[in-house]
């Protein structure tokens, strides 16, 4: 087994040592634990539905529709954002 030294910040290296001593294994053993748990903070890559998926439906007060008559809405909401501007 290879040996890696690294630095990490000082809530981490806390965290690492408290669940050390409350499970009485090493802090090797935690590091070794959690990089072999599979990503959970890191969106997988995919496709965009997937990346934006739970902000679909976050902004109120726009058409519905809007994604398939931006034609009909873009000028209008651009007008709109103008003359709220002056």
């Amino acid at each position: 087994m290879k040996t890696l030294t690294i630095r990490l910040p000082d809530t981490l290296a806390a965290e690492i040592d408290r669940e050390s001593r409350t499970r009485r294994v090493s802090k090797s053993d935690i590091v070794r634990e959690r990089l072999n748990q599979p990503q959970r903070s890191r969106p997988a890559r995919g496709s965009m539905l997937d990346l934006v998926g739970d902000l679909l439906g976050s902004v109120r007060g726009l058409p519905a529709d809007l994604s398939r008559n931006k034609k009909k809405y873009l000028p209008e909401l651009i007008r709109a954002k103008k003359h709220n501007h002056r």
